[in-house]
């Protein structure tokens, strides 16, 4: 292990109960995590990725395998033995406390000196700009405020692993916005490595400097934010990372024809040697629609609008349904309407071969 290692997982597996009723929520997962990088577990739910946080914690420990920290083997240290802090979804606040004693609870339970306390909490409440609310009591606050002192109490301790689990998830649409920008300025200015765990892929592209995608106690990919979303490893992770369409073909040499005949070109890289069935992706944004007569026939059934977008639902002679989206005008109309013959334009170099 190098020392730019902040977090291990070294076939970590995690097995509740015996037997035949024995589940298996963590399968030999290994993964390792740079210090100071902002770090996101990302899957749906029951997938593993809380049970790997609170095996990192010190919540749990493996059934198998190991958590290092730094070089060091922790799996059998006690969460208090751990320089690490957890942010969880109920943010546990002290509601008879106010904001400027709930952030300096930790470090008063650590034994710090008082001046200590004080300069540390005066930092964090700058840090999460909440200087002006210091003496107000946490039941007086709204939801993205409460975040921010939960963030506060969590990073005053300086801790070198900061685990966040599903943060966001009480907040409204436009707060939760706002505090993923918030959350990624503050990892950026205290250089502490982030673990984030969402379920929210619009989260997870927005803040993560690397994303580790979960299924069914696996990881199946770790990217950064582009990679995985432009070159997803399977249909798993096409499906949850964004909207992407998928069309059944078979592949050769010279392209991919579909169930309706129809021949499509791919580039050679894409293709890179396989053949036979297989499944065809492509983001709503890469399709084009083009005027019929040209590129793939094509029927549009529908269109949703989306202000800036229009999202339109599309059908191939053979059933299969697409979804390309496309600008909309400046009078919020779609340029096509139900009914609509089109064209559509499938770039070669764009489409993804994937295996389920």
């Amino acid at each position: 292990m190098t020392d730019t290692i902040a977090v291990e997982a070294k076939s970590a597996r995690k097995t509740y109960g015996q037997g035949t009723e024995a589940v298996t929520a963590l399968k030999d997962v290994s993964v390792q995590i740079s210090k100071g990088e902002f770090f996101t577990l990302l899957g749906p739910s029951g997938c593993g990725k809380t049970t790997l946080l609170r095996l990192i914690a010190g919540f749990e420990t493996p059934t198998s395998g190991e958590i290092w920290l730094d070089g060091k083997d922790i799996s059998a240290d006690p969460p208090n033995k751990r320089p690490i802090n957890t942010v969880f979804q109920s943010y546990a606040l002290f509601p008879h406390l106010t904001v400027a004693q709930n952030i300096g609870f930790g470090l008063e339970m650590l034994g710090r000196p008082r001046k200590e306390v004080a300069e540390t909490t005066a930092e964090m409440l700058a840090l999460v700009r909440m200087e002006s609310l210091a003496g107000r009591r946490t039941a007086q606050l709204s939801g993205g405020q409460q975040q921010r002192v939960a963030l506060a109490r969590a990073l005053a301790p300086r801790p070198k692993v900061l685990l966040l689990d599903e943060p966001l998830s009480a907040l409204d649409l436009k707060l939760r916005k706002e505090m993923q920008s918030e959350l990624k300025r503050l990892q950026t200015e205290t250089g502490i490595t982030f673990i984030f765990v969402t379920h929210d892929q619009e989260e997870a592209l927005t803040m993560s400097d690397r994303i580790g995608v979960m299924s069914a106690g696996n990881i199946l990919q770790i990217g950064a934010p582009r990679d995985i979303y432009t070159s997803p490893a399977n249909r798993f992770v096409a499906d949850f990372i964004g909207e992407t369409n998928f069309i059944d073909a078979t592949v050769d040499a010279t392209g991919a024809t579909l169930s309706g005949g129809q021949h499509i070109d791919i580039a050679p890289q894409r293709i890179a040697g396989r053949s036979g069935k297989m499944t065809l992706a492509l983001r709503p944004e890469q399709l084009r629609i083009v005027p019929a007569g040209h590129g793939l026939p094509a029927t549009l059934t529908h269109s949703v609008y989306f202000g800036t977008d229009i999202h339109c639902h599309l059908a191939l002679p053979d059933g299969t349904e697409l979804v390309a989206r496309m600008q909309a005008a400046a009078d919020g109309s779609a340029a096509y309407t139900p009914g609509t013959q089109v064209g559509l334009i499938l770039p070669p170099d764009a489409i993804q071969l994937l295996e389920d």
